[in-house]
Formats: structure tokens, sequence, C-alpha cells
């Protein structure tokens, strides 16, 4: 009998709906195939798919239609964000320096360094133990005058719910542009930016069901930013260039079930991982759930077993059907803890024994009892294997 597998690496990717599927369908065949800038009927066909998935995704995520820019995915969509706002700033004589916080995703965090290669400056933003933005550490980085501001609405490794409402509005008395990377946050919390003052904000379609390489900024400023690519002028110049049509129908498509399921999906997927952790610290009794004292999305649970490394974990669990991702990078040869944990001051063992665990929608109590299952026996292994190798 075939092992069964477990995928618990939703936060990496997620596989495509068939829903979703379906509706992309007729834009990869012969049947809605052309260029959505073209005047004839071909043209026409596909220029009106791609504007009804844009009106939806506006509609769900409360913005007008024509705030909707898409990008080839949440990375593109957040260099976007911060080197053209940077870049919009620059041109009117305002600051060339953005403010990202110290737990960003590596997106934000690799274009903040890229505004400071440009002759800019980037200032990291401190976070809590739980890894919430320390507000008074932005008042002082609003008072020194930025471009903007990006803090992520949630943590893609330990779940942590920012409070955008607040930050933005924060930044929108200071007169600053505030971005807020979406990508694991939408479909996961309650999101709506008629609640919340973003400027800009990232979603991703290979997040929610959609396929890799289609995501959009919603740009609710257009002197915000300045683009980044440059050619033919589709998009209001903001990111021209042909749209992936078939991508862009099943991001709808997507965005529209993601919205319509949040609510139920966030009860499940939090029991979910609710289950996981009681058993987890009942098997480890001295395993540690980080950012668990403050809020956390409901699909993310970030775990570290002290006495382990998280690459030695991995490759068991990996070996017993049960893929995870890793809270360290291996790094000239050496683990390193993530740069979130660092930054939330997690202790250098803990953060190199920390595995992400992160649920999606077919998963199942079948998925948490199979990590039960393998998770004593794979600590006991790793553990034996690190005492030997650190006496």
């Amino acid at each position: 009998m075939p092992k069964r597998l477990v995928y618990l690496d939703n936060a990496a990717t997620t596989p495509v709906r068939p829903e979703v599927l379906e509706a992309m369908l007729p834009y990869l065949g012969r049947e809605a195939f052309g260029n959505p800038s073209s005047a004839h009927r071909f043209g026409r066909t596909a220029r009106a798919g791609l504007e009804e998935a844009k009106r939806t995704i506006a509609e769900c995520l409360g913005v007008e239609p024509g705030q909707v820019i898409f990008t080839s995915g949440g990375t593109e969509a957040d260099n976007l964000a911060i080197i053209g706002s940077a870049l919009a700033a620059r041109d009117r004589g305002g600051p060339f320096r953005v403010a990202v916080s110290a737990v960003e995703h590596k997106a934000v965090l690799a274009a903040a360094h890229a505004v400071r290669h440009l002759g800019g400056e980037e200032i990291l933003v401190g976070v809590s133990a739980s890894g919430i933005v320390e507000e008074e550490a932005l008042d002082e980085v609003l008072a020194r005058g930025v471009a903007l501001v990006s803090v992520m609405w949630v943590n893609n490794e330990v779940g942590t719910v920012q409070p955008i409402a607040r930050l933005a509005e924060r930044c929108r008395a200071a007169g600053v542009c505030f971005h807020s990377d979406a990508v694991q946050a939408f479909g996961k919390v309650p999101l709506s930016l008629s609640d919340a003052g973003c400027t800009l904000l990232t979603i991703s379609g290979h997040k929610i069901g959609a396929a890799k390489g289609v995501g959009a900024l919603i740009v609710r400023d257009r002197g915000a930013v300045e683009a980044i690519i440059h050619g033919g002028g589709q998009q209001y110049g903001i990111r021209p260039g042909t749209e992936n049509v078939p991508g862009i129908v099943g991001l709808g498509r997507a965005v529209e079930l993601a919205a319509a399921e949040q609510a139920e999906s966030a009860a499940r997927l939090g029991a979910l991982r609710d289950e996981l952790e009681r058993r987890v610290l009942a098997i480890v009794p001295d395993a540690v759930i980080n950012a668990w004292q403050g809020e956390r999305a409901p699909h993310v649970s970030n775990v570290s077993i002290p006495g382990t490394d998280s690459e030695a974990l991995l490759m068991h669990l990996d070996l017993a059907g049960i893929a995870c991702s890793s809270g360290s990078a291996c790094s000239t040869g050496a683990i390193e803890p993530s740069h979130v944990l660092t930054a939330m001051g997690v202790p250098r063992e803990l953060g190199i024994a920390a595995l992400r665990f992160s649920f999606g929608k077919d998963n199942t109590a079948e998925d948490v009892d199979a990590v039960i299952g393998a998770l004593p026996k794979i600590v006991e292994k790793v553990r034996a294997l690190s005492a030997v190798l650190h006496r």
C-alpha cells in the first residue's frame, strides 16, 4: 500500500483549484487566446476576461477596478511598490528613503536593499517578541521623513497578524504612503481596503489556489509609484507588458473563492493548527510555539524543537511522507536561524530548530494524526544524532 503523503507547506504554494483551472482553460486554448490590447474580436474576448477578473478582485478587496495592477506575482508587486514609490518620491523632490519591518518577506527586504543601491536609504523597523511592529519606532521613522513604509499583513513564517489599520493611519497622518504585503493574509484573515488605509497592497495567486506567475498590486494613488518596467503603456504605464490573461482570469476566480470561503476556512484551519500544537506539546513538552503571544493567522504554526536542527527534521519528515518547511537557512555550510525569528529575539538554538507547518484547503485531521504519529521517533533520532555530533 503506497505511503500516505501529507502536504503542510501551503504558505509556500498551493495546488491549482479545479474551479480555477476550468476558468483558465478557454484562455489557454484557441477559444480566447487573443492579445487583450488588440482591437479585433479575438483581442476583445481576451480583454473581456481580463476586465471581469479585475472587477471581481476589486469588489473582493473593497477597491476600484482601475486600482488593480496585475504583475507576475508577489515578488514583482513588492518590488514595484517599494522601488516604484521611492523613485516617485525622489522625482518629486521628496525623501529617497523607505522603511520596512525587520520581519518582511525577502522580496520586500531585497527591494529595500535595491533602493539603497540606487543611492537611497533603507530603514528597518523593529518588532516585539511576537513579531508586532513597534509603533514608537515607526513614529521615529515617520518623523525622519520617508517615501514609504511597508509592513506585511500576515507574516509568512510565524503567522503574526499586524495591526494594519492602525499602522496605516499613523502613516496617513504623516503624509507617508503605506504598503502591505498581504500575500499570506488574503483568504486567511478578514481583509478589505475600505477599512484599512493602505496606499499599496500586494496579493499573489499561487497562495490561494491560482497558478504561479500571477499576482497584483493594488495602487490607490497612481502618483505614488513610478514604473520599474518600461514598455507599451499597458495598465496605465504602471506595469506595461502584455497581460497574462489566463493567469489573471484564474486569479480572479481564486480571489472570488477565497473571499467567499474565508470565515469558514479560518475556523477549520485554526482548529487544525491548534490541535497540532496541542499534541506536539504533549509529546515534546519542551517544544516552543513561536509568536504564540500575539494574534496569528489560522493557517501557520511555527514550532521550535530544542536539541534538533530543522534541516535534519525536514529530511526525516520528508522520508515519512510529510512536507513542511524550515525555519532556518543553510548559509556557507552552517545552519542559521531565519531573519524573522532573529528579529523577534528567538535564541539561536531555537531558531535553528524551527519548523513551519502551514495548512490549506485539502488538509484534514488525518494529516495532524500523521505528523503526531511520525514526530516522536524523528525527534528522538535527530536529538541522538545531534548529541553525538556536539559532544
